[in-house]
């Protein structure tokens, strides 16, 4: 516990003597209660992230750090407190062209199926490698890079190459996403992800197609309705194909445990879920629902129901408080309920 307490002393530290000669720095709180089961838990996690940025008119450098505390009581266990780096990468323009960023990254694209940093939960997903920004004018290309060899006389290279391609042509907005992977020293199978929405009669159509590095895919549409200023109703259709479809560290990673990531993350092969719900907002306060039905093409007897519900308050322009409830049932099992209350700061 010392030694944890030092090591945040010693980064906090370090922040504040950069932030004061930096140009721009920020904070952001997280403080949630998970309420989950049918028990009366209380498990209090605190994630406070602190970032600093500074630079000039053609360069920069970004680095920031998460703090992650997990409040117990003290006859049940010992307190876990962990400091760690979240991000830290530099940039530079290059001749007006493109720009070059270096370093450990937080990166997401389109959909977040493929790529993106599960930020809902304690370690996020980053990435240490090289992008490549493209200075187009009809759309906004990056080029990724990240590979891992220990040096080893085994060892093999680790890592993935990616292009994103995002911009709106007539009206709509589409994002292309293509990742390559190398594993030991051997490249595999692609990843791809195409998303597109678009306003069509006053409503909008959204459509993701999405295959991993294994050959699944995940395929969803999407149409969404603003009744009025206050309230719009949404419902969504998603398919997976023979095989299960998987990318690992995303927001949907949660590997069937529906509180790692506060969504019901990825389905099994052949399974399709039907979703409706609605959002409304009354001033500050902010209200949502919404009814997954999920069944599988191969098993007529599987039939899996999920009831998410959402209650938001906007305390001012920096904190917002929120209450998640969701229910989750399989068949004739045992239904599975989770409630979380998050408090969020910023500054």
């Amino acid at each position: 516990m010392k030694k944890n307490l030092r090591n945040i002393l010693a980064l906090s530290l370090g922040l504040m003597t950069t932030v004061a000669f930096a140009q721009d720095w920020g904070a952001d709180s997280r403080t949630r209660i998970n309420m989950s089961g049918d028990n009366d838990l209380r498990s209090t996690d605190q994630r406070v992230t602190v970032g600093t940025t500074w630079g000039g008119s053609d360069w920069g450098i970004h680095i920031s750090s998460d703090v992650n505390y997990t409040f117990m009581n003290g006859n049940a266990g010992t307190a876990e407190v962990h400091a760690e780096l979240y991000e830290a990468y530099a940039s530079t323009d290059l001749m007006g062209y493109a720009s070059l960023t270096a370093g450990r990254q937080a990166l997401n694209y389109g959909s977040g199926a493929l790529m993106s940093t599960n930020d809902w939960g304690t370690n996020r997903t980053t990435w240490d490698g090289l992008t490549f920004g493209l200075n187009f004018d009809m759309a906004d290309v990056t080029i990724g890079y990240h590979s891992q060899n220990a040096g080893g006389e085994d060892d093999e290279n680790n890592g993935n190459m990616w292009l994103n391609l995002g911009g709106e042509f007539s009206g709509w907005n589409v994002n292309f996403l293509y990742m390559s992977d190398e594993v030991n020293g051997e490249s595999g199978d692609a990843a791809t992800g195409i998303d597109l929405s678009g306003e069509v009669s006053g409503a909008t159509v959204s459509a993701s197609i999405n295959r991993d590095f294994t050959g699944g895919e995940m395929n969803s549409l999407g149409l969404s309705y603003a009744v009025n200023d206050d309230m719009s109703i949404h419902g969504n259709y998603t398919t997976y194909g023979d095989s299960a479809f998987h990318m690992e560290g995303t927001n949907m990673d949660n590997g069937g445990n529906y509180a790692a990531t506060g969504n019901i993350g990825y389905l099994g092969a052949n399974e399709e879920d039907m979703s409706l719900g609605l959002t409304y907002t009354m001033g500050a306060i902010s209200l949502g629902a919404t009814m997954h039905q999920i069944t599988n093409s191969e098993n007529e007897d599987y039939e899996r129901d999920v009831m998410e519900i959402s209650l938001g308050y906007s305390l001012n322009d920096n904190s917002n408080l929120s209450l998640n409830y969701a229910t989750d049932q399989v068949g004739d099992n045992d239904e599975m309920k989770y409630m979380w209350l998050t408090l969020n700061v910023g500054l």
